[in-house]
């Protein structure tokens, strides 16, 4: 597990954290089951503090991603849940609906967007 910090992201530091743990977990890189480190250790590793690292567990705790028990730590949750896939088409929706909104304001024609789309997909 890697966590990489930019004081240049506009995120704060808990989400950083939290949303490179997401990632982690959705793309296979953490799997299932696994135990996390523990809140103190990660806070030590990636240089912040507890509060910071508490936050960013929590927040993955709420939407579903970790669980948290006593005296064994986190674990990694299936993302095989519907609450995950309903989060990912969320962010799927939000960034296509930022593109869209983006190519209107460029004037960019339906065509010449579905182009840019294909070629993405085709990466």
């Amino acid at each position: 597990m890697k966590i990489i910090i930019s004081n240049q992201s506009e995120l704060p530091i808990y989400a950083q954290i939290r949303e490179q743990l997401k990632e982690q977990i959705l793309n296979g890189q953490i799997l299932e089951g696994s135990t996390l480190p523990s809140i103190r250790q990660l806070a030590k590793e990636v240089g912040v503090s507890v509060i910071t690292t508490t936050r960013a567990y929590s927040d993955l705790e709420t939407e579903g991603f970790i669980a948290s028990m006593q005296g064994k730590g986190s674990v990694v949750l299936s993302t095989d849940n519907n609450l995950l896939k309903e989060q990912s088409l969320m962010r799927i929706e939000e960034g296509l609906t930022t593109a869209i909104e983006t190519a209107r304001t460029m004037g960019m024609s339906e065509e010449e967007l579905l182009h840019i789309f294909k070629n993405l997909l085709e990466r």
